[in-house]
């Protein structure tokens, strides 16, 4: 029952279709805002009631022997979606990540703005959620935070492509791979957390990298004209989490 609940959580994250067109509308505004997400239907209630719900406040972190992460991010990308929610970027099989013994598959990235986590209360204009899964349907996320400042070339070729019809979505030609929305540095923080959007199942592993990557004015403004909207779920609460760096 405990990886059913896992798998059913990683299809409605990893299919652009369970976020735009099925299921209990959810959204970022009026009745179906964040605050309201538990309410919308029964399997959400999880939104109201968790005790390890994320996006977070990084803060009061304890320093920890932690493992590098061992990426192996072979694959190009495949497709870029514009699901309603978010801009998705499906990548290729054959991406993983290594940490803590175990190996993760990364199936797409995401886009939220502005941050979902914040670090000592500081918000950055973009995140990206690289999502992987386990054999068991288990759920790892790597977070990346965008910092203004000059335009980002790779960022640069998903807007370029970016549909800004919800429910579209373009091939990607590119040679890139998701390492390149990646810093150079790998530090992270990590805590234990759940999916930022309903059903916001918990028991995901979060990986928040501490070094930010650029992205300018432009490409910023031109995330949120395609979104109409922020879609960032506002901060929760820690509930004496531990938060290791």
């Amino acid at each position: 029952m405990k990886y059913s609940i896992f798998v059913y959580a990683a299809l409605l994250l990893l299919t652009p279709a369970a976020w735009a067109g099925s299921g209990v509308g959810w959204g970022y505004e009026g009745d179906v805002a964040p605050t309201h997400w538990n309410t919308l239907d029964a399997q959400y209630a999880t939104c109201g009631s968790g005790k390890n719900q994320s996006p977070v406040n990084i803060t009061h972190t304890i320093k920890a022997d932690l493992k590098p992460l061992q990426l192996h991010y072979s694959s190009t990308l495949a497709e870029v979606v514009n699901n309603g929610h978010t801009v998705q970027v499906n990548v290729n099989p054959g991406s993983t990540v290594s940490v803590e013994g175990e190996t993760f598959a990364l199936k797409q990235f995401h886009f939220h703005s502005p941050s979902e986590n914040t670090i000592q209360g500081k918000s950055f204009p973009m995140e990206a959620h690289f999502v992987h899964a386990n054999k068991a349907g288990q759920l790892l996320v790597i977070a990346a935070m965008f910092k203004s400042g000059n335009t980002n070339p790779a960022l640069k070729q998903i807007w370029n492509q970016m549909p800004e019809k919800a429910g579209d979505k373009k091939l990607l030609n590119t040679k890139l791979t998701a390492q390149d929305y990646l810093p150079g540095k790998l530090a992270y923080y990590r805590f234990n957390g759940s999916l930022t959007t309903p059903p916001c199942t918990e028991g995901v592993r979060w990986y928040v990298l501490k070094d930010a990557v650029t992205i300018s004015a432009d490409q910023a403004s031109k995330f949120k004209h395609v979104m109409h909207h922020d879609n960032n779920r506002p901060v929760q609460t820690s509930n004496a989490r531990v938060i290791l760096q």
